[in-house]
């Protein structure tokens, strides 16, 4: 069961039988929509229900639909809900942030085979990015660097845009290949900075395709240069080679997973701050030269044979 706007990451996993969706904006707003909701589980018959949230209305959910076995941890005052209550150890609040999923499946006695995450794109989404790229010229066999400037939880995250523009340009002149700018219509604002500031011929995605067409777009890159970023976990999880540029948060609990990552951070006193906002000069980004980036750019598009789209 997830909500809808992160719905197609799970639609074509083929460990995935059905996706429910949760739309508590809409239809399952409110008591009556959850006792909706509640109705249609209770029809499907489950026999467990793991929740790998600490909300407190997915367990009420689920102790509605009568699914006989409830587990998660035993946070958010949801505990006389659960049937099997996980209790946080918190050191694992010092590791990665995968960990803390992991060690509740554990707990439960699941056994853990693989902790890389892993997105599979269909070939209806495959073929709509081949549509979205012819009609923007891009011929089959060009090499694409992705570009993501933003990131939802706030400023501090973002390396800033005057300097994405610099590194675009210099990626351009040495290279030729074609820059795709990834994003949310929130924000189009920094793209729009980008493209102002840059002189080279930079495709504005931001906006402009769906989470289906971004992920199939994303999978076309050779390499994805990121903030730390819901996007940035979307490349790591399509095995995409990216340089992920760290600032206000922790890479020991929200680098990317895998072994095609290269983190760029600046060791400053007061970083991992892990605030939305920057309250006083942004240093952990402001010392990341366009040139520092650059060479970690330039070492992966020359140390090993690149995906071409």
């Amino acid at each position: 069961m997830s909500k809808p706007w992160v719905a197609p990451l799970l639609e074509n996993n083929p460990e995935v039988d059905e996706v429910i969706l949760y739309d508590h904006n809409r239809i399952h707003n409110g008591i009556l929509g959850k006792l909706r909701l509640a109705k249609a589980l209770r029809e499907k018959g489950f026999d467990l229900a793991v929740f790998l949230q600490n909300a407190f209305d997915a367990a009420l959910i689920a102790f509605l639909a009568g699914i006989p076995i409830r587990a998660g941890y035993n946070t958010d005052a949801r505990g006389p809900l659960l049937t099997n209550k996980v209790i946080l150890d918190k050191t694992v609040l010092k590791k990665h942030q995968s960990h803390y999923y992991l060690e509740m499946l554990k707990a439960l006695g699941m056994d853990i085979v693989d902790d890389n995450p892993a997105i599979e794109v269909s070939d209806e989404a495959r073929n709509r990015a081949t549509e979205i790229l012819d009609s923007l010229n891009i011929q089959n066999g060009e090499l694409l660097i992705g570009i993501n400037p933003g990131a939802y939880f706030g400023s501090a995250k973002r390396w800033l845009p005057e300097r994405y523009a610099l590194l675009s340009d210099m990626i351009h002149k040495d290279f030729g290949v074609k820059i795709l700018l990834f994003g949310s219509g929130e924000e189009k604002a920094i793209s729009e900075m980008i493209l102002d500031v840059a002189k080279s011929d930079i495709i504005d995605l931001a906006g402009k395709t769906s989470l289906l067409e971004t992920m199939a777009l994303i999978e076309k890159c050779s390499l994805f240069i990121t903030n730390d970023s819901g996007l940035m976990h979307l490349a790591a999880a399509l095995k995409i080679p990216l340089i992920a540029i760290f600032g206000s948060t922790d890479p020991v609990t929200t680098a990317p997973l895998g072994n095609s990552s290269v983190i760029v951070r600046k060791e400053v006193p007061c970083s991992p701050c892990l605030k939305r906002e920057c309250p006083t000069d942004h240093q952990c980004m402001i010392l990341i030269e366009a040139d520092e980036v650059y060479q970690h750019v330039k070492q992966a598009l020359t140390g090993r044979v690149m995906r071409s789209c």
